[in-house]
């Protein structure tokens, strides 16, 4: 049987908040078989590094889960590419996810990478430098329904074959609330000659609002199921977290039948969520770990 992967993301707390907060929760999501975690990175450049480089190595030596790092290259310089690969080698971190991120109110890009693509491809090369004999796992980040900047579906799927074409060896999707569109992203990929794992992003939707805001910076289908739930269920916080769950798990068990080759489950830093949808739907994956 083919193996499953199965994922976290996390985030590193507030600035006002001890990094330690995000410690307990990784505690938690540990004791649920993850094949890695993923942890975000501070979108102004290489000053917001340090809580998720501590981070990444707390899920790797004390969770002793492999953590992928999240590099977002817009706001960077090739000098603060150069430092921020520089730390996670020496905090022996093995896996970034490369990507282009998002603008910064008030601030202009540095220019120096205008795709993700560009920062693979300076990845690689730092990585032909490299003494230890080591070199970065390199992940990349795919839309299942269009980057909001993307013109079509056609200049979309192109990008993402240069991510690849790059070095990209793995693919994380973006959230998406229809299976449907994720089915027909596939046989995109599948016709491009995309053929490295790609996992689907999964969201449990526990609050209106937060969905709200990610639907309207990742353009994703609210199918009228999903809005009819989110509806009934708006003014009523556990309501809505438990029928937000229960809409995951549905989407994961339809994944799975399918033959997804993995689930990225943002964890919102919540992990009774992550631990109801894993409880839920365990005996569907084959967990073995991928990253060695």
């Amino acid at each position: 049987m083919t193996k499953t992967i199965f994922s976290f993301e996390v985030f590193p707390p507030k600035k006002t908040m001890p990094i330690d907060t995000i410690f307990s929760t990784l505690d938690e999501l540990k004791g649920l078989s993850p094949d890695f975690i993923s942890v975000t990175f501070g979108a102004g450049g290489s000053e917001n590094c340090n809580n998720s480089v501590e981070i990444a190595k707390h899920i790797k030596n004390v969770c002793g889960v492999q953590s992928v790092i999240h590099m977002p290259c817009l706001n960077m310089t090739r000098q603060d590419a150069q430092y921020v690969l520089e730390q996670f080698q020496n905090a022996g971190i093995e896996n970034i996810l490369a990507l282009r991120g998002d603008r910064v109110e008030g601030k202009e890009p540095a220019n120096d990478f205008h795709h993700a693509s560009d920062l693979i491809q300076f990845i690689q090369e730092f990585d032909s430098k490299r003494t230890d004999g080591k070199q970065f796992k390199i992940f990349g980040a795919c839309y299942p329904e269009l980057h909001p900047q993307s013109k079509n579906v056609y200049d979309d799927i192109d990008y993402l074959k240069k991510k690849v074409d790059a070095g990209a060896t793995h693919l994380l999707s973006q959230l998406f609330f229809d299976n449907a569109q994720f089915y027909r992203f596939l046989e995109r990929c599948q016709i491009k000659g995309i053929n490295v794992p790609i996992e689907a992003g999964i969201m449990p939707a526990t609050n209106k609002k937060s969905i709200e805001r990610m639907v309207s910076m990742t353009n994703a289908v609210l199918p009228k199921k999903f809005t009819d739930m989110m509806d009934r269920y708006a003014d009523h916080p556990e309501a809505i977290r438990d029928a937000g769950i229960a809409y995951a798990i549905d989407q994961i068990i339809d994944l799975v039948t399918h033959g997804v080759q993995g689930i990225h489950l943002y964890t919102m830093n919540n992990p009774l969520v992550a631990r109801k949808i894993y409880e839920a739907t365990k005996s569907l994956f084959d967990v073995s770990p991928i990253l060695k």
